[in-house]
């Protein structure tokens, strides 16, 4: 709804208050912490796929293991684990850019609006 007011008033060609245009940095700046977090979280979550991935690798593909799906411990063999937690990693990987792409994207849109507005 805010963003919606912000961008009405920016398009109607008003000039935004001082509250409008703190509120509309605040939220870029919370929208790129956001994904920077998500990003970083991803990052673990495929260092632990590739920690994984790793020390299967060397194991018997015939051997049990077990693996978290949707909050159940299901029992496989590594023949069967293996490629699905690799193509997991690969998924991640693709996430992760592009998530690093909206990043700088949204680099750029605070730059932007920071010259816009003149904020120090």
């Amino acid at each position: 709804m805010m963003a919606s007011n912000s961008s009405s008033a920016v398009s109607a060609g008003k000039p935004m208050s001082a509250e409008q245009v703190v509120a509309g940095f605040n939220r870029l700046r919370q929208e790129q912490r956001g994904m920077a977090s998500k990003a970083a979280e991803l990052e673990m979550e495929m260092n632990e796929h590739s920690l994984v991935i790793d020390t299967l690798k060397d194991v018997d593909q015939s051997r049990k293991c077990y693996r978290m799906v949707g909050g159940v411990l299901v029992e496989r063999t590594v023949k069967e684990v293996l490629p699905a937690l690799e193509n997991n990693k690969e998924q991640l990987n693709k996430i992760i850019e592009s998530l690093n792409l909206q990043l700088q994207t949204k680099g750029r849109e605070l730059n932007e609006f920071r010259e816009k507005h003149n904020i120090r």
